[in-house]
């Protein structure tokens, strides 16, 4: 979704920008595998957040920056939430609470293809203080399973007082609805200045952006619980040339068994992640990224509250 979308529709006359810049840190808050990440990307117009079907992707507060003639959005995309005592999955949640309680504006998601259970009705009643900044958006209506009267029902009988203009049905993954999501976003905006220059999409450092995509590659490729066993560490990165950046990371693992999994037989899996890493670089950045990429043990880290503090700041 390209931002001058919505400033088409200005053009257009169907809304007048406000008086003054708008400007609103909004937080995206749902269940795992809700499609924050895809919504993000999608709004944007980049690829900002990774994007795996495995739950709990997510490890930080990554922001991504919408510009339009309305104003400026800079969204969080915070950790799904869901029950678990772990003590990785408590500090994702954790920062997601964080985050919600200092944003300007809160968007809601909720996948309309799964029934709205106890784990929603948690999260509902978490956010019902902050009622007065929030956005729902019912996603992937374009998936055949959608059922999104039995949402909107759930989001009735939740928060009864919202405003119907605050409900929107959505398919982040179609970019169906998204600019509906945005607007009423931008009604809860305060008059502000803007926080970042209006070329900016993201603030993510480069090695952050580097070390997700090698992630990413590799959660799409690991099966079962490999890849919430993975973390991905940047050990040197260096321009050589204008056009050329040298990277030496490693993918690091809890057990030596697990090891052999990343690397796969004959080393396939480790290039096909290391090849596929470096062509997603390409597609973002405007040089190439030459990555050595190694497969390293650091046992039992996710208890490590070093390792923790590292990957989820």
């Amino acid at each position: 979704m390209e931002a001058q979308e919505l400033n088409q529709a200005d053009a257009e006359g169907q809304e007048q920008p406000p008086v003054g810049p708008k400007t609103a840190v909004v937080s995206i808050v749902g269940r795992p595998s809700v499609g924050k990440s895809t919504f993000l990307n999608t709004a944007s117009g980049e690829k900002i957040s990774i994007v795996s079907a495995v739950p709990q992707t997510t490890r930080n507060a990554i922001r991504g920056i919408v510009n339009t003639s309305f104003g400026q959005l800079v969204f969080i995309d915070t950790p799904g939430l869901h029950e678990s005592e772990k003590k990785l999955n408590l500090r994702l949640s954790r920062i997601a609470s964080e985050q919600m309680h200092e944003s300007d504006a809160i968007l809601y998601l909720i996948d309309a293809t799964r029934e709205c259970g106890e784990e929603e009705a948690l999260i509902a009643d978490m956010l019902a203080p902050y009622a007065d900044k929030l956005v729902i958006a019912v996603n992937k209506t374009e998936d055949m399973r959608a059922k999104p009267a039995a949402s909107r029902a759930f989001i009735a009988e939740k928060f009864p007082s919202l405003p119907s203009g605050r409900i929107v049905e959505m398919s982040a993954k179609a970019d169906h609805n998204v600019n509906d999501v945005l607007k009423a976003l931008y009604e809860l905006a305060p008059v502000a200045p803007h926080l970042y220059p209006e070329e900016y999409y993201t603030d993510q450092e480069v090695d952050f952006r580097i070390a997700e995509i090698i992630r990413e590659q590799a959660m799409n490729r690991l099966e079962q619980e490999m890849p919430h066993a993975i973390y991905v560490k940047i050990d040197d990165m260096k321009m050589v040339k204008p056009n050329l950046m040298k990277v030496r990371a490693a993918i690091c693992v809890e057990r030596d068994s697990q090891k052999g999994i990343v690397i796969g037989k004959g080393a396939s899996m480790i290039k096909d992640i290391r090849v596929e890493s470096m062509k997603a670089c390409r597609r973002i950045f405007d040089y190439r990224v030459d990555i050595d990429l190694q497969v390293k043990v650091d046992k039992n880290w996710r208890q490590k509250d070093a390792v923790l503090d590292r990957i989820t700041k």
